[in-house]
């Protein structure tokens, strides 16, 4: 199984002059785990394809800033 954000673990120097992140993550577009177009997609509505960016949902990735996902789970 494939996901779409991966993380990696930087090197961190004893003398770095600011606090570490010592995690740092990137998402990775679906794209990348299609090695073809399948015949017969489902397909957003035209309307929906506007606002979402693509109009096969296999290929919507809907961008989460990993420093704000803590914040909305703080407030719920």
């Amino acid at each position: 199984m494939y996901t779409l954000y991966k993380k990696y673990y930087p090197y961190v120097g004893p003398f770095d002059p600011c606090p570490p992140i010592r995690v740092k993550t990137y998402s990775t577009p679906p794209n990348l785990y299609v090695g073809f177009q399948p015949y017969n997609l489902p397909q957003f509505s035209p309307k929906e394809a506007l606002y979402k960016g693509t109009l096969w949902p296999a290929f919507y990735d809907p961008y989460y800033n990993p420093y704000e996902k803590p914040m909305r789970e703080e407030v719920q």
